[in-house]
């Protein structure tokens, strides 16, 4: 659905995306990560050809971009930045206007395509309210309802909880399921860890206009090679398991082991209560922070690399 080879743009000395290969396959739900700066907004600019590139390929729902752009963008929904409107109309008008000026599109159903799209996204199809009086979260929802205007093949959206309070994000994630469930293959740009890591089957970690890595979320948040324990005996476990525990956590226990059934055997065998074991996985934090070093030589990489690497300039949140 999206491949880009050896993308780059720069402004002067700036290179503010650099040789990046993306491979966003039909069905992903990808989540394009980075911190604040990193790149982005930019390459998704370059994407939908809002931006020329300095150099490398495009190729959206394989035609090449910007050269295919007239045939391509009407097959996709795009929230990027921040969401444009006529200020003093409806959120409903603004919509219909968008539906009129898009190609392809007929009059006839316009109003209930407008009304379903602003049901799917938490709006009130009735309201008569001008969007200026939008609260953000509210402006976010209707860039969302947009995007979605033409059942799109592909959604790209950029930051697209911006503004949103829980409740409000936690609508919009089932939202992004559901499109996906349906068909529709979501490239999700965000800073947010929690809400890469709670809807996205694949990423790629963009750090200071470099694709650090790419891969499936289940192979990126992989075993570390040690094992998590949940027993009511912790004095007894770290007895036994002296010079092999990691970290103790009230009634959890780290260990230095990657065989979860032979620590187990070890530990049910000298009377220890197991409550829950289970090989311990890196989070989507610890990823982002390995994988952003800024020592040596800055280049896509494995993973599972366990060499450590000093924290990136530009934090990643995780909400």
């Amino acid at each position: 659905m999206i491949r880009t080879h050896h993308l780059t743009k720069h402004y002067g000395k700036l290179h503010a995306v650099d040789d990046l290969d993306l491979d966003v396959r039909e069905g992903d739900v990808y989540g394009f990560l980075g911190a604040n700066g990193s790149g982005k907004t930019t390459t998704v600019r370059m994407l939908l050809g809002l931006v020329l590139a300095t150099g490398g390929e495009i190729e959206l729902l394989g035609q090449p971009m910007p050269r295919a752009a007239r045939d391509v963008l009407p097959q996709v929904g795009a929230l990027v930045e921040g969401p444009a409107a006529y200020p003093h109309l409806s959120g409903r008008a603004n919509l219909a206007l968008l539906d009129a000026a898009g190609r392809g599109t007929r009059r006839r159903g316009r109003r209930q395509r407008v009304a379903d799209v602003l049901e799917q996204v938490g709006l009130d199809p009735g309201d008569c309210r001008g969007v200026r009086t939008y609260s953000l979260g509210m402006r976010q929802r209707l860039g969302l309802a947009a995007a979605l205007l033409r059942r799109p093949r592909l959604l790209v959206l950029d930051e697209p909880t911006n503004g949103l309070d829980p409740q409000g994000i936690h609508e919009i994630r089932e939202l992004l399921l559901d499109l996906n469930a349906t068909g529709t293959t979501v490239f999700l740009s965000s800073h947010l860890l929690a809400e890469v890591e709670q809807v996205c089957t694949r990423g790629g970690i963009l750090d200071r206009g470099r694709l650090v890595v790419q891969d499936r979320l289940d192979a990126l948040r992989g075993p570390t090679g040690r094992t998590v324990v949940h027993t009511p005996d912790v004095s007894r476990a770290v007895n036994l398991l002296t010079g092999r525990v990691a970290a103790v956590e009230g009634k959890r226990i780290v260990v230095d082991e990657p065989d979860s059934v032979e620590l187990n055997h070890q530990l049910v065998s000298a009377g220890v209560r197991v409550r829950e074991i289970a090989a311990e996985r890196r989070d989507l934090e610890q990823v982002v922070l390995e994988a952003s070093g800024v020592s040596g030589e800055r280049h896509t990489r494995d993973s599972r690399d366990p060499r450590p690497h000093p924290e990136p300039d530009e934090e990643l949140v995780r909400s």
